[in-house]
């Protein structure tokens, strides 16, 4: 299983909880979205899984930007991701980048509303924030790879399943 996570505003520790926690500890790897805040939330979710890969988000601060990319792309199963905190031409700019990497999803944070959109050329996933919804629902999405491609879920910190969807993946 593959976690997203995204915009956990900490300053030192990871906030994880509940299924959350559950998904992140048990996850073949988790994918971070940014806005960590301070640099020990970062340390403490590699206590957590040693698999973490994360980009850098607008409120991060100088040392997590020395560490993270603002974006990369994340090998999953045969399927390629793009991971970026966020676009300043929005669904464009990050449609845009999932194009120019051939993945065949993007994730995005920042809004801390958890979302799936595949209405474009490349479907968009932002799992929420599972710490500071900000008046959202808060989540964390879970992927597993199945013969259609990713099949994915928003789940909250609560364990409640309140959207589910799959993703096609490009077989190369």
């Amino acid at each position: 299983m593959l976690t997203v996570i995204s915009d956990t505003h900490g300053t030192d520790s990871h906030r994880l909880r509940g299924r959350t926690l559950e998904a992140v500890r048990e996850a073949d790897a988790v994918v971070h979205a940014g806005d960590f805040y301070r640099e020990p939330v970062l340390d403490a979710l590699f206590d957590v899984n040693d698999t973490v890969y994360a980009v850098t988000g607008n409120n991060d601060d100088g040392p997590l930007r020395e560490r993270l990319p603002e974006a990369r792309v994340v090998g999953y199963e045969g399927a390629t991701i793009a991971v970026k905190h966020r676009s300043r031409s929005g669904t464009t700019g990050l449609t845009m980048l999932g194009r120019e990497r051939d993945a065949d999803l993007v994730v995005f944070g920042h809004s801390h509303r958890p979302e799936f959109d595949d209405s474009g050329a490349v479907p968009l996933l932002n799992p929420g924030s599972y710490a500071q919804p900000r008046g959202n629902r808060p989540a964390h999405a879970e992927l597993v790879r199945t013969d259609d491609g990713l099949s994915g879920r928003l789940v909250t910190p609560d364990g409640e399943v309140f959207a589910e969807f799959v993703v096609p993946v490009t077989d190369d």
